[in-house]
């Protein structure tokens, strides 16, 4: 992802996202899940980790965490939690083979678009370990936009998000949906993937 728009508003309200993410308090269950289905002592990537408080729910349950994201400012604040190892990239910066026992991509790729989700997604298949858990999560609708804060979105119905992943390889093995008020105070339905490499 590389919309200047969409880094910019991260990088100005890293200290509200934070924030949001602290106040929604009770572990997600769509993160419990993931963390079950998980290996002992696994490698995750937190694609578009934001400030590091999944990475850092990971990490304290003994996994080994790498966690990106694009802007800086999310990055630092993700590097100050125990066990997690946060660096700069952008989604085109994907690479490696076999290397992750788990993905979560959490929020993350609904920021790329449309034309690049393919390519996103291929890359994330051939880094993750054969058998491997993938956990994405994307607000549903179609077609794409910026909302109110200028970040810029694409949107996805379950139907084309699921042909996407198992275009690229995975096996879809559950589907969530939900509704939730965002960074731009607007109440946004979603939908969630699990699959396996």
């Amino acid at each position: 992802m590389t919309d200047k728009e969409t880094l910019d508003v991260y990088a100005q309200k890293v200290g509200d996202y934070e924030a949001m993410a602290q106040k929604s308090g009770a572990r997600n269950p769509l993160l419990t899940t993931f963390l079950e289905a998980l290996p002992a002592q696994a490698h995750v990537l937190d694609l578009g980790c934001g400030p590091g408080h999944f990475a850092a729910e990971i990490a304290a349950q003994g996994h080994q965490v790498t966690a990106t994201d694009a802007v800086r400012e999310m990055v630092a604040r993700a590097a100050q939690h125990a066990g997690v190892n946060a660096k700069v990239a952008t989604f085109d910066e994907i690479a490696g083979t076999d290397l992750y026992d788990g993905i979560w991509a959490n929020f993350s790729l609904l920021h790329a678009a449309r034309d690049a989700m393919p390519k996103h997604l291929s890359a994330l298949y051939t880094a993750i370990k054969p058998g491997g858990v993938f956990h994405i999560a994307l607000k549903s609708g179609q077609a794409s936009k910026r909302d109110a804060l200028g970040r810029f979105y694409t949107y996805y119905t379950d139907e084309e998000l699921t042909g996407l992943v198992t275009d690229a390889g995975f096996s879809v093995t559950e589907h969530a949906q939900g509704r939730e008020v965002g960074l731009d105070g607007t109440a946004a339905d979603w939908i969630a993937l699990r699959a396996h490499g």
